[in-house]
C-alpha cells in the first residue's frame, strides 16, 4: 500500500456507506491535549485495524488517541508481515526470472547474481516509507500517537508503561483494541530468529540457507518457502494436513498450486506431523513421523521456519480484570458491532473471531467507529477474500466446493485454464485456472478460486460480484477488455452459467 493510496483512502471524512459527517459529533470535545481530558477513542496498537481505525475516528470529529508498543506504527502487517513478504516476493522472483527464464523470453543478460544485502535494503526502504506515511497521516488528521504499551486499567482508562518505564493514563470515553496477533512457537523450541526463526527472522536472514524445513504449508510457509527456494535454498515443507494453502482452500485449488510449487522446486512431506526438534553443531536435527502414527525419520536442516499459526496478542491488557472473558483461542468474543461484554469497549482484526487478514482488520475498524457514532455497518465475512502470493498467485473468495457439499447446497462450476487465454499465452505464464461456482436454480455466485499470475488483483471482480449478489451470468455479460487474464475469469462464469465458454 503506498503512501498516495494511503492519502486518497483518509483525504474525506465522509463515512463509507454511512451518511455520517463531522457534524455527527459537534458536541465532542476537541482539545488536542491526551492526559488529563477526556478522549473519545484510544485505539490500542496501529495495526491495519488499529491506524484505519483512528483516523477514520479523528476524521469524523473523535478526539483520538493510538497506543503502539513498537518503535514504528504499522504493526506486523507492515513492519514484518505483508509488506516485508511482499517485497521478497517480488524481488526473488524477478531474481528467479533473470537466473532462470529470461534465455527462454530471448533475454540475454550474462551471469546473474543475487546481492542479498541490496534486497533487503530495498525491503526496508519501502517498509519505512510506509510506516513514515502512517505517522504524516496521524499528524495530518490529529491523531495523537502514544508511544508505549497499552493495557485497560479501567471502563474508561488506559495505562500506557512507556520505555523508561513511566506510566501515564489516558481517561477516555471509548476503547478500541487491535492488538493484532504474533507467531506461534513450536512447543519447547524457542525462536533465536537465526536458527529457528519465525515468519519474522525469515524476513532477514543474513545469508541463504543450503536447507530450509519449514514446519507448516499454509499460506505463511507457502510464501516464505517460495522466497528462499528461489534465492537457492533446498525447501522442504511438513504439513500435519493432507493438503497445501491451510484452511479454507478449495481442495483442486490446493492440488494444482502444491503440483506447481514442486516443479519450482519445493519438497513436501504431507500428513506428516513433527515430534522433536533439536538444534546442533551444523543446524537442527527434526524429528517427522507420519500424523497417523508409525516410523520416526530424522530430518537435517540448517534452519528451521517455524510457521505452525498465529495467536491473538491478548496477553497483559488488563481485560479479564475489568470483566472481558476470553474464548478458548484467547480471543476477545464481540457483537456484530465489534462490542465486547463491557459496551464502551470494542475489538477488531486478529484478536477477534473471523480469518486474520490486514484487509478484514481495516474494514472492521471502519465499520466500528462508524457503529459507535450510531451507525448501521455489518462485514459479510463471506466475500472477504484470501489470496498467496506465491507464482502463480492463489485467491479465492466465498464457499468452495466442498463446503457447498457439505451444506447440502446443488451448485455449478465453470472451469477455466489460463493455457487457454491469450494474454497469458503470450506472457509465457499460463499456470493455472479459474473456477466459478453459481447456484443449481438461481445462478447466484457462491465462489471464486483462481490459481494464476494475477489471482489477486481478479478475485476481487468477484468479490464485487458475490457483494451485491450477483449471478454467474452477470459477470459473463459484461465486456472485459482483450486480450487479457481477466477474461479467464469472464469465460469461467460463462461455462458456470450455460456450460459453454466462447474461446475454448
Amino acid at each position: 500500500m503506498s503512501s498516495l493510496v494511503l492519502l486518497r483512502r483518509f483525504c474525506s471524512p465522509k463515512v463509507l456507506g454511512s451518511s455520517l459527517s463531522l457534524t455527527a459529533s459537534s458536541s465532542i470535545r476537541r482539545s488536542l491535549s491526551t492526559a488529563g481530558d477526556d478522549i473519545d477513542l484510544v485505539v490500542i496498537g496501529s495495526g491495519p485495524g488499529g491506524y484505519v481505525a483512528a483516523i477514520k475516528a479523528a476524521q469524523l470529529g473523535m478526539k483520538t488517541v493510538c497506543v503502539e508498543k513498537d518503535p514504528t506504527l504499522g504493526g506486523t502487517c507492515l513492519n514484518v508481515g505483508c509488506i516485508p513478504s511482499k517485497s521478497l516476493l517480488n524481488n526473488s522472483h524477478f531474481y528467479h526470472m533473470a537466473k532462470d527464464d529470461f534465455a527462454n523470453r530471448g533475454i540475454d543478460v550474462g551471469e546473474v547474481k543475487l546481492n542479498l544485502g541490496n534486497m533487503m535494503k530495498q525491503k526496508e526502504d519501502a517498509v519505512k516509507q510506509l510506516t513514515s506515511g502512517i505517522a504524516y497521516l496521524f499528524k495530518n488528521n490529529k491523531v495523537t500517537h502514544m508511544a508505549g504499551f497499552g493495557s485497560v486499567s479501567t471502563p474508561n482508562e488506559v495505562t500506557v508503561t512507556k520505555n523508561d518505564g513511566s506510566v501515564e493514563k489516558v481517561k477516555t470515553k471509548n476503547i478500541l483494541i487491535a492488538t493484532g496477533s504474533e507467531p506461534v512457537a513450536f512447543p519447547g523450541l524457542e525462536f533465536d530468529e537465526k536458527i529457528i526463526i519465525s515468519s519474522t527472522g525469515a524476513l532477514s536472514l543474513e545469508s541463504v540457507p543450503q536447507r530450509l524445513l519449514v514446519i507448516g504449508a499454509g499460506v505463511i510457509g507457502l510464501e516464505l518457502g517460495s522466497v528462499w527456494c528461489r534465492l537457492g535454498s533446498k525447501v522442504t515443507a511438513i504439513e500435519f494436513l493432507g493438503h497445501v494453502g491451510g484452511m479454507g482452500i478449495d481442495m483442486e485449488v490446493s492440488k494444482s498450486i502444491q503440483r506447481i510449487l514442486k516443479k519450482q522446486g519445493l519438497e513436501f512431506k504431507l500428513n506428516t506431523k513433527v515430534t522433536s526438534a533439536v538444534k546442533t553443531e551444523s543446524g537442527v536435527q527434526v524429528t517427522v513421523e507420519s500424523a497417523k502414527g508409525g516410523k520416526e525419520e530424522q530430518l537435517e536442516t540448517d534452519v528451521l521456519l517455524v510457521c505452525v499459526g498465529r495467536r491473538p496478542y491478548t496477553s497483559n491488557l488488563g481485560l479479564e480484570e475489568i470483566g472481558i472473558q476470553l474464548d478458548d483461542k484467547k480471543r476477545i468474543p464481540v457483537n456484530s458491532t465489534f462490542q465486547t461484554s463491557v459496551p464502551n469497549i470494542y475489538a477488531i482484526g486478529d484478536c477477534i473471531h473471523g480469518p486474520m487478514l490486514a484487509h478484514k482488520a481495516e474494514d472492521e475498524g471502519i465499520i466500528c467507529v462508524e457503529n459507535i457514532l450510531g451507525g448501521a455497518g455489518h462485514l459479510d465475512y463471506n466475500c472477504v477474500p484470501s489470496v498467496i502470493y506465491t507464482h502463480p498467485e492463489v485467491a479465492w473468495v466465498g464457499k468452495t466446493e466442498e463446503q457447498l457439499k457439505e451444506e447440502g447446497i446443488t451448485y455449478k462450476v465453470g472451469k477455466f485454464p489460463f493455457s487457454a487465454n491469450s494474454r497469458a499465452k503470450t506472457n509465457a505464464d499460463a499456470d493455472g485456472f479459474v473456477k466459478i461456482l453459481s447456484d443449481k436454480t438461481t445462478d447466484r455466485m457462491l465462489g471464486a478460486h483462481i490459481v494464476g499470475a494475477t489471482a489477486g488483483e481478479l478475485i476481487n471482480e468477484t468479490v464485487l460480484a458475490l457483494e451485491y449478489g450477483a449471478s454467474a451470468e452477470d459477470v459473463a455479460r459484461v465486456c472485459h477488455a482483450h486480450p487479457t487474464c481477466a477474461e479467464a475469469l469472464r469465460e469461467a462464469s460463462l461455462m458456470a452459467y450455460c456450460g459453454k465458454a466462447v474461446n475454448f
